[in-house]
């Protein structure tokens, strides 16, 4: 089993329930890990998950706002999983660095795990 990491991905993007995070967006952050089975030893790049492809499918769903962030996830995960049948599970965390909440420092995010 390998696994492919793609940390601290850095992005603009106006995903959120409320009108003014639609309007002015925010600044969020995803960590990623792609668990697969080659099946034999890796020797090539075509025998691998192309981190290259991966950041692709995030950056593309992180351009299209969603009210969820968890529906996010979900869609980023499945669209992952059809890359490669060998995939195994995926991990994916997205955090908004700056959520619209009255007097708050830190961050909110959700975290969604599959198992395939």
């Amino acid at each position: 089993m390998y696994t492919i990491h793609l940390n601290k991905l850095a992005f603009f993007a106006h995903h959120g329930l409320h009108d003014e995070e639609a309007i002015t967006g925010t600044n969020f952050e995803i960590d990623l890990s792609v668990e697969f089975d080659p099946g034999e030893r890796l020797t090539s790049i075509q025998q691998t998950i192309n981190y290259v492809d991966v950041y692709d499918i995030v950056k593309k769903h992180m351009a299209h706002p969603i009210a969820l962030l968890e529906t996010l996830a979900e869609n980023i995960t499945l669209e992952i999983h059809s890359l490669d049948k060998r995939i195994r599970s995926i991990n994916i965390s997205i955090h908004k660095l700056h959520p619209p909440i009255n007097n708050f420092i830190g961050h909110v995010g959700v975290t969604y795990s599959k198992v395939f």
